[in-house]
């Protein structure tokens, strides 16, 4: 379910659970090790990749719909560890977004320090990012809130939280959202030049610097397992939520 492969110093952690990487708990555990464990096997930074067309669909919706009270619990703590793992990362993390980028694909980009996303051109052909939670009836916790607004602003990300916008790459790039759009073949390399680049400053004021400069971030979801998971769990179960999440999982056939 995750690929890591090694660049020259460079670990990349690709997402490998096809059709559309959608995120597990196994998975993400499999995340939040490799995070963990990259800095003690040398790396001197991460990048964070999915697919081609779909970097993540988010959450496993229809693996969630089959877990009870309790698996619910666990797997919400596991995404809050993965999105905790990437921004408490002692080194840079750069991620490759090479197609859309909907709800916990966006939250774990979000966490890293680096957005490179795929430009498929304007309209229908676009490739999208957002957090769309609202629109299959789950309020946005305030960590994952406090994620937005850090990249784009408070009113634009009240705008864009409230109603659960999925935006085209091109918007997203002038909001902040990501900071790069390239072809959707330069996305990789791309984003490797960003952390080989970082790589050749001095490393202990560049992890200094980050320190300080993430801090909000790791603050945000230090304690986001204690204030949001009950609240989340009795939001999954409510009947307006319940039918919502069914709709979408019949829309997209499965």
């Amino acid at each position: 379910m995750l690929d890591i492969i090694e660049h020259e110093g460079l670990h990349e952690l690709r997402l490998a659970r096809p059709p559309v990487n959608a995120l597990d708990p196994a998975l993400l555990r499999a995340l939040i090790e490799a995070v963990e464990r990259a800095p003690q096997r040398g790396a001197r930074g991460l990048l964070l990749s999915g697919g081609q067309g779909v970097f993540s669909a988010g959450l496993d919706v229809p693996h969630l719909l089959t877990l009870d009270r309790d698996g619910i619990r666990g797997a919400w703590s596991a995404f809050f560890g993965a999105a905790r793992a990437l921004a408490r990362s002692p080194i840079p993390v750069a991620v490759a977004i090479g197609g859309h980028c909907p709800a916990g694909g966006c939250v774990l980009a979000l966490c890293c320090d680096y957005r490179v996303m795929a430009d498929a051109g304007d309209g229908a052909a676009a490739f999208r990012i957002g957090l769309n939670e609202v629109q299959v009836g789950l309020p946005v916790p305030d960590s994952i809130q406090v994620l937005m607004r850090r990249a784009v602003g408070p009113r634009a990300a009240e705008t864009l939280l409230v109603t659960g916008a999925m935006v085209e790459a091109r918007r997203a790039l002038a909001l902040g959202l990501v900071d790069e759009l390239v072809a959707p073949e330069a996305v990789h390399g791309q984003a490797m030049q960003w952390l080989r680049d970082l790589a050749r400053l001095p490393a202990q004021a560049v992890r200094a610097t980050r320190a300080v400069a993430r801090a909000d971030l790791v603050a945000a979801l230090g304690e986001a397992d204690t204030m949001d998971v009950e609240p989340f769990v009795e939001q999954w179960f409510g009947e307006e939520t319940q039918a919502a999440l069914r709709a979408m999982v019949a829309r997209l056939g499965r």
